[in-house]
């Protein structure tokens, strides 16, 4: 049989990339997972495993060419090779099989017996969902099938890519995006009925085109999905951070002896960690077709990145388990990745609130956009010594301006204020951390 190896899907919002290395050609033999490919996206380099065993009979992928998602890469031979594959396969999902042996032998009864009513045609699973009486549960593992109630989707309605049809998380997440995108009035990009058309600028003088590139074609999607479906508030306020710098100033060299650099990004996201524990709204996303808030148990936080390509956003994983020197190092060594383009996909994916500090260019404020489906970003300006009334006299304090953009949907004004004056107070005062 001949099997077509295809770019699968990479990460979030990443459709296509450029070939760099084609390690196959025609009459190679391929086993499962090996590397056929190596695609450099505008976010990363990826290397394209092989999803079968065989011979392979044709390769269309060539160097330095443009590739999406869907596209063949080769075809190969899988007859001959059934035994490997089935060697190299994942074991069937219990659940699935059983549920398929009820089928079954629900089908051989010849007097079948009564069954309890159900609401709309629909019978409840033990995990939860519902399915309609002569469709079984798909192929897929319990993480799996974890991870689609938590995003709110039923996972009959997903179509598995692996073997047998099974389900992978990749599933899911593409299933989760295309809804999104299909959804009325969120669209990823402008419809050529939603945008009017542009003016002939040349009638005016001189104009010179560029093709918009991928990191910037992503982003403006993106934000223009957020900005449509968050509706979007910003809350503003100033921490004095002098304790905060002179603490920097004495530890630099130590946690530069431990290989980071200690800066005010570190501190603010070791307490930003801090309060999402203390605040689960702000870690959380809403499901609005489902009338459901998704809690998450876990704390990742977003830092956004400016790289030469764009804005990235790379994702620390468990923050509110991390050192101050913990923070410190991952900061440092995801913006240098994404930078040199060595970031990968995942490590942009996953985040639960993000922080964009923008101190080091300059400014006295600004209003982030919330990265969908997260609901809350917290910006950081350039911090400024400034006068302030401390006891009957003016002092030189360092103040840091933040603001913070939430969804209006899911958390409300006064809880955003104490939030974010939760947050100054863990700069201005770091030991109320730990009063509660």
């Amino acid at each position: 049989m001949i099997k077509a190896i295809k770019v699968p899907e990479i990460g979030e919002n990443v459709e296509s990339g450029v070939v760099v290395t084609v390690h196959i050609k025609a009459g190679d033999t391929v086993a499962v997972d090996d590397t056929v490919i190596e695609l450099e996206t505008d976010k990363a380099l990826v290397e394209i495993p092989s999803p079968f065993a065989g011979r392979v009979t044709e390769v269309l992928a060539e160097a330095g060419a443009q590739m999406t998602v869907g596209d063949v890469i080769a075809r190969v031979e899988t007859e001959g090779a059934a035994a490997k594959t089935a060697e190299r396969a994942p074991a069937p999902d219990p659940v699935a099989d059983d549920s398929a042996s009820v089928a079954k032998s629900s089908a051989e009864k010849t007097s079948p017996e009564p069954t309890p009513p159900v609401s709309a045609g629909s019978e409840s699973q033990p995990d939860g969902r519902e399915t309609t009486p002569d469709r079984p549960p798909p192929p897929a593992a319990p993480s799996i099938r974890r991870l689609a109630r938590e995003l709110g989707v039923d996972i009959v309605d997903v179509s598995g890519s692996g073997p047998g049809g099974r389900i992978t998380e990749t599933d899911i997440k593409t299933h989760v995006r295309h809804r999104q995108i299909s959804a009325p009035g969120v669209s990823g990009a402008p419809s050529a009925t939603g945008s009017p058309a542009l003016p002939d600028f040349r009638r005016w003088g001189e104009v010179r085109v560029e093709e918009m590139d991928t990191v910037r074609r992503l982003t403006a999607q993106s934000t223009a999905a957020s900005w449509t479906t968050i509706p979007h508030v910003t809350q503003f306020d100033e921490a004095d951070i002098s304790g905060v710098m002179g603490f920097i100033e004495k530890n630099a060299p130590k946690v530069e002896k431990a290989g980071a650099k200690l800066t005010v990004t570190a501190i603010i996201t070791r307490i930003c960690a801090e309060a999402l524990r203390r605040f689960p709204r702000f870690n959380a996303s809403i499901d609005v077709a489902n009338r459901r808030i998704i809690l998450k148990r876990y704390i990742h936080i977003g830092m956004a990145a400016d790289t030469p390509r764009g804005l990235l956003v790379p994702v620390i994983r468990d923050a509110d388990q991390k050192s101050i020197v913990d923070l410190a190092k991952a900061i440092g060594d995801l913006a240098a990745r994404a930078r040199n383009k060595k970031i990968k996909p995942d490590e942009l994916e996953g985040g639960t609130f993000s922080i964009s500090n923008q101190g080091g260019i300059g400014g006295v404020g600004f209003t982030p956009i919330v990265f969908w489906p997260q609901v809350a970003i917290l910006g950081v300006s350039r911090s400024a010594v400034k006068p302030v009334y401390v006891q009957d006299r003016f002092e030189p304090r360092t103040i840091l301006p933040l603001s913070l953009s939430y969804d209006h949907r899911i958390i409300d004004g006064a809880d955003a204020a104490r939030f974010l004056r939760w947050i100054c107070d863990g700069l201005e005062q770091p030991m109320t951390l730990f009063l509660d």
